[in-house]
């Protein structure tokens, strides 16, 4: 979140400039609440002088403690140790808005038509249908207008969902009026509706959602359906229940709120940094059309969030789910949940 606040901040100063508008590229500057923007580069010819008149509009930004013009042009920032300290609170505070931003505000995108990647033959046809719906989601997430297609296709029904109607009764339906029996109209199910079946939607779907372009897509459902680190579909999941163990744990215990602590440990910097990212590469998915770049991220932010709430509170101390750490835990629930929700995958409290 704090990346969005430094492009807002950025914005602003710029628009009190009189410069125009430009996009903040904003980038890691060594080490977290440090960034680098090369908005300058865009507003002149003179982008060192532009750097070091707005890095003169920031300092008065109360939770920037440093701007800076440096290079030939680029404009460094950095805020707070009260602002780092904050952040997990605002992050579990906001929920799923804790990934939104206005970054593509004013694009326009064309909303794919709706169609479900469970129904596809192969798996290159799943992989297109989930990818243009991706990017869609990503970029309304990112403050793009998606609009609606004039003639939107008829969404078609997973294979799960064929075989599941009300009240819990299971039974094979047509899809037209006057259904033939069910032993002449189930259709043989495709690798892709096997795969579901066997490791499930949400499995299937995180895999798909990585899978990179200009690669063959191929899903091995028994290797996405392993309870093990190694398998991405498990792992960024599962640090989600983690986080809301922790915040069991912590709810369990009676913690009470204090002020915020400055994080100190390597992991929890870790993870914080990871967190202040979640807006930005959202927002850097949609506009490269690339949603698996946006989920192989939730897997580094799965992985921070696994160190920074395993490791002992104090060095040398006993292990505990989420020791004095529930804001930690809060933020990474909050954070993943929000990453897994675009993606269209469960995050489970349990597993």
């Amino acid at each position: 979140m704090i990346t969005r606040d430094v492009r807002q901040a950025i914005a602003r100063a710029v628009a009190v400039a009189g410069l125009g508008s430009a996009d903040p590229g904003l980038r890691p500057a060594g080490g977290p609440g440090r960034y680098t923007s090369s908005v300058a580069f865009g507003l002149g010819k003179s982008p060192r002088e532009i750097a070091g008149r707005l890095a003169a509009e920031l300092a008065g930004e109360p939770w920037i403690a440093a701007a800076e013009a440096t290079g030939p042009g680029y404009l460094t920032v950095a805020v707070t140790r009260q602002a780092l300290a904050a952040l997990p609170e605002r992050i579990a505070e906001a929920g799923p808005a804790c990934a939104t931003s206005d970054a593509l505000r004013g694009m326009i995108l064309q909303a794919p038509p709706a169609v479900d990647p469970f129904a596809a033959v192969t798996w290159e046809e799943a992989w297109t249908a989930l990818s243009a719906e991706l990017t869609a989601r990503l970029a309304a997430a990112a403050g793009a207008t998606v609009a609606l297609p004039r003639h939107p296709e008829r969404t078609v029904p997973t294979p799960r969902a064929r075989l599941s109607a009300p009240g819990g009764e299971a039974r094979v339906r047509s899809d037209e009026e006057g259904a033939q029996p069910a032993a002449t109209c189930q259709p043989q199910a495709t690798e892709v509706a096997a795969a579901v079946a066997y490791a499930g939607p949400d499995e299937v779907r995180f895999s798909l959602a990585r899978s990179a372009p200009g690669h063959p897509v191929r899903i091995e459902a028994a290797i996405i359906a392993r309870h093990v680190p190694e398998n991405p579909a498990y792992a960024v999941r599962y640090a989600h229940a983690r986080a809301a163990s922790g915040v069991r744990w912590a709810a369990a215990r009676g913690a009470e709120a204090g002020p915020p602590r400055p994080p100190a440990e390597p992991e929890e910097l870790a993870l914080l940094d990871a967190l202040f990212w979640l807006p930005e590469r959202v927002a850097i998915a949609a506009r490269r059309g690339r949603p698996d770049e946006f989920a192989r991220y939730l897997e580094e932010l799965a992985s921070a969030a696994i160190a920074a709430l395993t490791f002992p509170s104090h060095r040398g101390g006993a292990r505990a789910p989420g020791s004095d750490k529930p804001a930690l835990a809060r933020a990474a629930q909050a954070g993943l949940a929000a990453g897994l929700g675009l993606l269209g995958v469960g995050a489970p409290e349990r597993m």
